[in-house]
């Protein structure tokens, strides 16, 4: 029979003189008895498939431990029995199977009564303060409760139980024999497993494939659908935020130098919540201790000022708190520590993402929205309350969200109102049809960075989150868009189709792909009633350079500018060339009326589109841009007639396109039939009103083509002959 490799070790090492009579296949010997009181018997060790037996001790002493099985070390024999005469017997191990615990319940003993209680006091001071460091919400919905539950509570309770079972049932030195006690501890070990499984159950109720959960899903968050051009307003620049998350972290970390006194004891938080303050949309943060040992030398004195960024001014400033510094903050790591110090004010309230705000007298404040789970036991988040706590005195206020005052503005996070919308998006038709045939289902539109893609908006002095809503597969298209505001939960949809986020950011970059700038995630405004999105375009450092608003509709309709209100001009002065109205409140046009006689005209072919550029007595200085084939009328003028026409200024030039030619009676020019126009825009032969435009039928660009060189040429000669004149 071939040999072990055990056997060939073991013949190895007899050949190299060592003495290996105690170890081998075999069962190991029994112990040595010990010799005197107090002497302790020693067990050999047995490498084979039993252990050895202790060695009886004598008078007074304790018997041997017994010796290993299986080498190496697989299974344990039984430690040596207690005091007296008899040391205890080692176990049989197994040398071929798994470790065998079943010493823990032959030799276990509990301490006498005086240790007992001794023990437990430790064990309930490190339980609390185990609960204190990391404070987990007291509540049957929360994850963290359950990890600690687990943990700390129902693995040993269930390991206690099993033992005595196992003590019970088998006896021992101590213990006797019971099967009525075995049985009574063995169905106790089964309640921690009991709270497992339900649990468990808990969970899978949660999940939106048990029956009815899909319809509640769709249900946490309630849209309605409105119309853009009424509910939207038209844009107010004093409500637009400029730039980005990232721009406002620089910003104010630069302007931390105004403080030179604190700048290498205290840093600026990551936090930068965007809020509305006073009517205008600004980002704050707090300032953080630097390191735990600043945090020593500095914590009497507390936090000293936040930092306060504009985001459409783009000013930042560090506000100085002078006698009311902020002591409550994530940066405090023993008690005034925020989470701590509201989760253990509130045991049972579970909290989500907390953020820092300040009222409308630039007082310091933490706002702590409370999460509720709607659907089994994880599931359907939403918010319920919120918990206000002053950043100074750590004074709280519990409410209702209805309840929570206006100055507020972060209680719902973007990323939960953005999971609940496309709860809605996936399941409003069914589970079943989420995933197979997928009729109506939607998403809101993804990040161009493996995030959420989302920004914020100012309306009615509160933040919205806004992002796009695509289809199912995620093409580069939107079928419209959803605004939700954090502090009520109030969401709204608008159906407008056009370009995503991302489409337009690569539209934008296109433009000025020259200087390599890089576009933030856009906005979405109202520019004469059209949905527009806007973004700032920043260098490589960082810093914004230009703005850019495209046409959701038709997205290659790009204006840029290095001020918002130049950006504006450009983009109007694009829709009108593109036939699209810009009306006003009033529902007039946002354009200007010329009625002169034509000094000069001059005519350029740009990217295949005939351009004619005309200067009229009494306009110095504007050459006047008619493009073709939309104001096709235009080639009836000469010099020296009279003409009568529309235009929108453009901003940063000299040339402006003409919107519309009118007749001598202020009315739109009759064409070749002798019929009038009626506002006729003319795409590539085919007679369209401004309206049918507006809807989504394509358009040549001309306004973009006349920064040509050609239209600069054409343009300059046109100003030569007005100069002239």
């Amino acid at each position: 029979m071939a040999k072990s490799g055990l056997d060939a070790l073991l013949e190895a090492l007899q050949q190299s003189g060592m003495n290996t009579d105690n170890v081998g296949s075999g069962a190991g010997s029994a112990g040595a008895d010990g010799a005197s009181s107090g002497a302790a018997g020693a067990g050999a060790t047995g490498a084979g498939a039993g252990g050895s037996q202790g060695g009886r001790g004598a008078s007074g002493s304790r018997g041997g431990v017994g010796g290993f099985g299986g080498f190496p070390f697989s299974g344990f024999g039984g430690f040596g029995g207690g005091s007296g005469h008899d040391g205890g017997k080692g176990g049989s191990g197994d040398g071929d199977g798994p470790v065998n615990f079943e010493f823990l319940a032959n030799d276990f003993h509990l301490p006498g009564k005086k240790t007992l209680v001794l023990l437990i006091i430790v064990a309930l001071l490190v339980i609390a303060g185990a609960y204190w460091w990391f404070h987990p919400a007291i509540n049957i919905h929360s994850t963290d409760f359950w990890t600690f539950v687990f943990i700390v509570i129902l693995l040993p309770v269930f390991l206690f139980f099993w033992m005595k079972s196992k003590q019970y049932r088998t006896g021992t030195k101590e213990i006797t024999q019971n099967e009525g006690k075995a049985k009574t501890f063995r169905v106790l070990s089964f309640i921690p497993i009991a709270v497992v499984v339900l649990v468990a159950i808990g969970a899978v109720m949660s999940m939106a494939i048990f029956p009815g959960n899909a319809e509640k899903y769709s249900n946490v968050l309630k849209t309605d659908t409105l119309e853009f051009a009424q509910d939207i307003k038209e844009v107010n620049y004093n409500e637009i935020p400029v730039i980005d998350r990232d721009s406002a972290i620089l910003l104010g970390s630069r302007e931390m130098g105004s403080i030179p006194e604190y700048v290498s004891q205290f840093e600026v938080s990551s936090l930068y919540s965007q809020i509305n303050y006073q009517g205008t949309p600004v980002r704050v943060s707090p300032l953080n201790y630097a390191d735990l040992f600043k945090w020593f030398t500095n914590r009497e004195g507390g936090i000293p000022a936040y930092a306060l960024v504009d985001m459409t001014t783009q000013d930042a400033e560090i506000v100085r708190l002078g006698d009311s510094p902020i002591y409550y903050s994530q940066s405090e790591p023993l008690v005034r520590n925020i989470d701590r110090h509201v989760q253990l004010k509130y045991p049972f309230y579970m909290f989500d993402e907390k953020s820092f705000e300040i009222d409308e007298d630039g007082h310091p404040w933490w706002i702590c929205p409370v999460k509720d789970f709607t659907i089994g036991l994880f599931g359907g988040q939403t918010i319920s309350r919120v918990v206000l706590c002053d950043a100074t005195t750590g004074e709280t206020q519990d409410l209702a969200v209805e309840d929570c005052p206006e100055w507020v503005d972060r209680v719902f996070p973007a990323e939960l109102l953005i999971q609940q919308y496309n709860w809605w998006g996936s399941y409003n038709n069914g589970w079943l049809n989420s995933f197979l045939g997928q009729e109506g289902v939607v998403r809101t539109t993804p990040g161009t960075d493996g995030t959420l893609g989302y920004n914020y908006l100012a309306k009615d002095d509160d933040v919205w989150v806004y992002t796009g809503v695509t289809s199912a597969t995620a093409d580069n298209s939107i079928i419209g868009f959803v605004l939700v505001n954090q502090r009520t939960q109030e969401s709204h949809f608008y159906s407008v189709s056009g370009a995503t986020e991302d489409s337009a950011m690569n539209s934008a970059e296109g433009q000025v792909q020259n200087l390599r700038y890089t576009a933030t995630f856009p906005l979405l405004i109202n520019v004469s009633n059209q949905p527009t999105y806007f973004m700032a375009l920043k260098d490589g450092a960082g810093l914004v350079k230009k703005f850019a608003m495209i046409d959701i509709q038709r997205y290659q309709n790009v204006a840029v500018g290095d001020t918002v209100a130049d950006t504006q001009k450009a983009y109007e002065a694009l829709l009108a060339t593109n036939g699209v109205v810009a009306e006003g409140e009033d529902g007039t046009t946002d354009v200007v009326t010329v009625k002169g006689t034509i000094r000069s005209m001059n005519q350029a072919v740009i990217d295949g589109n005939t351009h004619f550029y005309v200067t009229v007595e009494g306009e110095d200085g504007s050459v006047f841009d008619f493009a073709l084939p939309g104001l096709l009328d235009i080639v009836g003028y000469k010099e020296g007639d009279s003409i009568n026409f529309t235009y929108v200024e453009a901003a940063g030039s000299n040339v402006s396109p003409a919107y519309e030619i009118l007749g001598t009676d202020g009315k739109p020019a009759e064409n070749a039939s002798g019929e009038p126009q009626d506002d006729v825009v003319e795409d590539n032969g085919a007679a369209q009103t401004p309206e049918q435009v507006a809807d989504g039928t394509d358009t040549q660009n001309a306004a973009a083509a006349a920064e040509g060189d050609a239209a600069t040429d054409a343009a300059a000669g046109a100003a030569e002959g007005n100069k002239a004149a």
